[in-house]
């Protein structure tokens, strides 16, 4: 059978959660505790304002809101387990406490995401897959934490065409999880786009993003800002918004699911024309058949 990736797809979390996938684009907020993030660092490095962010994108559509610790941009300085669990276990705990939303933290360290989801979090996202601390895999099935896993091309060898590359490093991380008994009901997928990608590839894997559906599972894409957006606009990373929308209703409309996005109105607004769209084309077939 044909996975249908608007289908209905309920992803379990951790803590008795669940999210429903497929039928309507979800949008993922983005809240770095950080001072050098590439397009918002140092803007939530207190917690309350990482806070007050983090409730005004609930505000204005999201159901997930992402903490992270840690700058994944090329050039950023990496930081100690222990910084990083400073600054966003306060966030996620606080949080925890004033909102129902889903709280999803950034990191590719088993340790961190063990207390994160003691904290409050309900979702580990991944940016190296699993296979850089392949004991994230087994936190998830420990805890039930929905488990995002990102591809990337950082630190080894890519394969020349994308998307075979996406099915030899994501397979992989398929097998981690599977091993430590992560069920597929907990995994959403991330084909990282700019991670290790320049324009082409990025502007590539767009195209032929539908091929990745054959890994039957719903997909998180995070384009919002990125360098290959603003080689298309001509725009610096604090004006790439209107681009970012418009990979997102593209994007939606190829299928995915989940919009990881600094700017939650704009793209809540991509989204609702996408879905209005791709349900106008539902009642056409329903009609004809």
């Amino acid at each position: 059978m044909t996975y249908d990736p608007f289908r209905t797809f309920h992803w379990k979390l951790a803590h008795g959660r669940s999210l429903e996938l497929g039928p309507r684009g979800v949008l993922m907020s983005i809240v770095n505790v950080t001072p050098d993030s590439f397009s918002d660092g140092g803007r939530f490095m207190d917690v309350e304002i990482a806070v007050a962010a983090a409730l005004h994108a609930v505000e204005e559509g999201a159901a997930i809101v992402d903490i992270g610790g840690e700058s994944t941009r090329p050039d950023a300085t990496p930081v100690s387990a222990e910084e990083e669990q400073a600054r966003i276990l306060p966030v996620i705990e606080t949080l925890a406490r004033r909102t129902d939303a889903i709280l999803s933290v950034d990191t590719y360290r088993a340790e961190t995401a063990q207390l994160a989801v003691d904290a409050g979090a309900h979702i580990v996202n991944d940016v190296h897959g699993l296979q850089r601390e392949p004991a994230i895999a087994q936190i998830a099935a420990r805890t039930g934490a929905g488990l995002c896993i990102m591809h990337t091309g950082r630190d080894r060898q890519k394969l020349a065409d994308v998307i075979e590359d996406q099915f030899h490093f994501l397979e992989r991380s398929l097998e981690i999880a599977a091993d430590a008994g992560v069920g597929r009901e907990h995994i959403v997928l991330d084909p990282g786009f700019g991670f290790a990608k320049d324009t082409a590839e990025n502007l590539e894997l767009m195209a032929r993003f539908g091929e990745l559906h054959r890994l039957a599972a719903p997909l998180l894409v995070g384009t919002s800002r990125k360098r290959f957006i603003g080689a298309a606009t001509g725009r610096d990373a604090q004006d790439r918004d209107v681009g970012t929308a418009a990979t997102t209703a593209l994007l939606r409309a190829a299928g995915a699911a989940i919009f990881r996005v600094h700017d939650v109105a704009i793209n809540r607004d991509a989204l609702v024309v996408a879905d209005a769209m791709l349900a106008a084309k539902t009642s056409r077939r329903d009609t004809k058949s």
